[in-house]
């Protein structure tokens, strides 16, 4: 059995007030053209197909023919909801896409209803794949609840209800089975790719490798945005990003992953380049530097630094040299004093909320690292 398995496809993004919706498109034709090439049996998007919980209809509009044709051969289609997307909209297109042969998970699902799927790949094995999309701390302590069926210790660990969740969605796991399990969330060790939701990633949020029973043939994990593997007692890969999203992640490698598996053995896994977007880059010089390097930078989206004393009009000059500079700012060398030890008035202005609210915390003698965690949750749920 072939599989491709991808995530973090982040539709709708907008950098720096510049839509990448082409870049998308592009992106979304060659993971189509790629699970044909391969003939692939299935396919697994591991969460983080918006970029927002309220996706606009231009985005919408992109992702669901691009589901529609991965689908094409019979190929069995696993998408489910990560932490950027919303779930009760996945459950709106859930009954409408699963007519179509596409199985979407917005919320939690009990194994019996539609939380394990059983099916037969066209390749001729059974399988047996456990989906459980990103859940928030509020909402695994309900999920639990709902698969006890008993009231539930809301002070019980995060990582510990995750793995309770995957273990009962595992339980049928059996050794002439293909087993799989696809997540979205954050392991412990996992290199962060630089554009992930910052709140959302930290330790309160982790869970263990070893929620994933050795049975496991393949876990397909969405969320960090690097693509790379795990360690724990079976192949745990995150298929990163096909798209590089901010500019921190202009030293990731986007792609995808081709997962080959059969009963009893672990996966192998291929890792495959996704080339249609944009490159990012950060460039630093002068402006007569930046002249001299502009004709090596093609379509890439830069972040530039300049490297001069501030004057009125200086990132226009900029953007007439690098016509594809989406950010200017100052190297840190030109700034002005107050502005670079962030001590008030304008320099205030340059620190971040986070970096505020940290301050004030300090300042008033409330220092408390849930409260920091707990602001920057908030702050990316009305931002994002």
């Amino acid at each position: 059995m072939k599989i491709l398995h991808t995530a973090d496809w982040h539709v709708g993004k907008v950098l720096k007030g510049r839509s990448r919706i082409d870049e998308h498109r592009a992106v979304l034709r060659e993971l189509v053209e790629l699970a044909r090439q391969e003939d692939v049996d299935a396919v697994i998007v591991a969460g983080d197909v918006f970029d927002t919980s309220a996706p606009t209809p231009e985005a919408q509009s992109l992702v669901m023919p691009a589901l529609m044709e991965l689908r094409e051969d019979g190929r069995h289609v696993v998408v489910l909801a990560g932490n950027h997307d919303n779930p009760h909209l996945f459950e709106v297109y859930r009954p409408v896409l699963g007519a179509l042969g596409i199985h979407v998970v917005g919320t939690f699902r009990r194994p019996d209803h539609g939380g394990t799927l059983a099916f037969t790949a066209r390749s001729g094995e059974p399988v047996r794949l456990a989906v459980l999309p990103f859940l928030s701390r509020r909402y695994v302590v309900r999920a639990g609840e709902v698969l006890a069926g008993t009231p539930a210790d809301h002070n019980r660990d995060y990582a510990e209800r995750v793995a309770e969740l995957i273990g009962a969605l595992t339980a049928s796991f059996a050794a002439d089975t293909v087993n799989l399990v696809t997540t979205h969330g954050t392991l412990p060790g996992g290199k962060l790719g630089g554009g992930e939701r910052e709140a959302q990633s930290i330790f309160s949020y982790y869970f263990e490798a070893t929620a994933f029973p050795a049975s496991t043939q393949y876990a397909a994990l969405g969320h960090l945005h690097r693509r790379q593997q795990m360690p724990g007692a079976c192949p745990i890969w995150y298929s990163g990003s096909p798209i590089a999203v901010d500019f921190g992640e202009e030293r990731n490698t986007p792609g995808a992953l081709l997962v080959t598996v059969e009963p009893g053995r672990p996966a192998a896994v291929r890792e495959v380049t996704i080339d249609s977007a944009r490159a990012l880059a950060t460039v630093t010089g002068t402006l007569a530097e930046l002249e001299a390097m502009a004709g090596d930078l093609g379509e890439t989206w830069l972040r530039v630094i300049v490297a001069e004393k501030p004057r009125p009009g200086l990132a226009e000059t900029v953007r007439e040299i690098l016509p594809t500079a989406l950010d200017v700012d100052l190297d840190e060398r030109f700034r002005p004093v107050r502005a670079r030890r962030g001590v008030s008035g304008e320099a205030g202005a340059a620190r971040s909320p986070r970096e505020l609210f940290r301050d004030y915390l300090t300042a008033t003698g409330r220092d408390d690292g849930e409260v920091a965690a707990l602001f920057d949750r908030l702050y990316d749920e009305v931002t994002s």
